[in-house]
């Protein structure tokens, strides 16, 4: 690299960038409560705007909402190296999962900037819409969206619970941009996020280098029997939907075990209907998560899933329904961007080693259309999705400098 090779970014600064973002949406437990296209992200995406424009970036929005905040380059016609990720949190999310990896791009360019370092390429910072999935599904959909897995049409017909669509809560809280989605190029995507595992904290190592990112199938089925009383229904009669979740529950443990150690599985969400104390559920609607680096195993424990409740419901008199919500197939990163990120923290003297990322990200889908690579910090115990997720400062620090010094190789940045 140039004179830049042991220039590093303001920790502390980002660190206080960090807890200002968290005061807009506080959850309960102090955590946050940010869902996206909601009032309280509407306040987020305003504040990063703000933040951005002080620093000299121009905004650009697509039709899905995603923000792009640009530094010019020294050659305008050149594509921009992107750094970003997500501002929206799960309902009883942490303050960090996403929010580090746009925000540490923020601290990127706010370095360049007092550093007086100009690079080649432009660089964009990006805050995709809905990465969480938790308010619409699927996850990771603007980039989704971005990369041609979902249509736009596709994405705005996708309501919430209370029956709000992805476009009319758009054009509610005022983020609908005009950009076509997709159309806009770009050389590399970095992303910063917190592990959310417990490999890097539990060998006391650094930086995570993710080389691959597991393949997800959210599996959603919906098991129909008969309401009827508690108390005067003999066990016999009944036809029990909330019996049949149980079971499929078990089923779902036994099948992700049998692919020991890589492939995981759980049902995180589950309705019952009418959801009475003394009603035996007449329906379930309930999502299995399930994930794999191997595709061959992700869909071998699909198919094992389905024949198994399949045949639960039949046993108990339930009627089943199954369908895809979500998913995406095994991802490998690009090797020029991953291997630009452990250049970077072996030149800055951070232990780190490999990782295969068990989580979902905007990454693994702008993969398939630009060059991407992702770079991981440790977080407290393994713990996310949940208000007492935690990182020490000197885990974000450390994770932004590697990130500076590999969007700065790729960028081009000038002596």
């Amino acid at each position: 690299m140039t004179n830049a090779r042991n220039h590093r970014i303001n920790g502390d600064r980002l660190w206080d960038s960090l807890m200002e973002m968290a005061k807009i949406g506080p959850g309960i437990a102090g955590g946050n409560n940010r869902q996206t296209l909601t009032d309280f992200d509407a306040q987020g995406r305003a504040l990063f705007q703000r933040w951005c424009e002080a620093e000299g970036l121009t905004m650009a929005v697509d039709k899905m909402g995603t923000m792009f905040m640009r530094r010019e380059g020294t050659d305008p016609s050149l594509p921009p190296v992107c750094i970003g990720s997500h501002l929206d949190t799960q309902p009883t999310g942490g303050k960090y999962d996403g929010i580090l990896g746009v925000l540490a791009g923020l601290e990127v360019v706010r370095s360049l900037n007092e550093l007086g370092l100009k690079t080649r390429h432009p660089i964009e910072v990006i805050n995709w819409t809905n990465e969480e999935g938790a308010r619409f599904a699927p996850a990771m959909m603007a980039s989704g969206v971005f990369a041609g897995m979902q249509s736009l049409e596709q994405a705005y017909a996708t309501a919430d619970r209370d029956g709000k669509t992805v476009e009319s809560e758009l054009k509610r809280i005022g983020w609908m941009g005009e950009e076509k989605v997709g159309d806009r190029p770009m050389k590399a995507f970095f992303e910063l996020h917190i592990e959310q595992g417990p490999i890097l904290e539990t060998e006391g190592v650094d930086i995570g280098i993710v080389t691959h990112g597991q393949g997800l199938i959210w599996l959603e089925i919906t098991l129909t029997g008969k309401e009827s009383h508690t108390g005067t229904t003999p066990m016999p009669m009944r036809r029990n939907a909330g019996l049949g979740m149980a079971r499929v529950t078990e089923l779902v443990e036994q099948v992700a075990l049998s692919h020991a150690p890589n492939a995981v599985g759980a049902i995180g969400h589950a309705e019952v209907y009418p959801c009475s104390r003394n009603i035996i559920p007449g329906r379930t609607v309930f999502t299995c998560d399930l994930r794999s680096p191997d595709l061959a195993i992700l869909e071998d424990m699909e198919a094992k899933v389905i024949a198994g409740a399949t045949e639960i419901a039949k046993t108990i008199g339930l009627e089943i329904e199954t369908k895809r919500v979500g998913g995406f197939d095994p991802v490998t990163f690009d090797e020029t961007c991953v291997g630009q990120l452990r250049a970077a923290a072996e030149r800055l003297g951070y232990s780190h080693k490999n990782l295969v990322s068990g989580a979902g990200h905007d990454a693994c889908w702008v993969n398939r259309v630009v060059p991407t690579a992702m770079v991981m910090c440790p977080c407290v115990d393994g713990l996310s999705h949940n208000e007492a997720e935690e990182i020490h400062p000197e885990w974000a620090r450390a994770g932004t400098d590697v990130l500076f010094h590999a969007v700065l190789e790729s960028a081009e940045v000038m002596s």
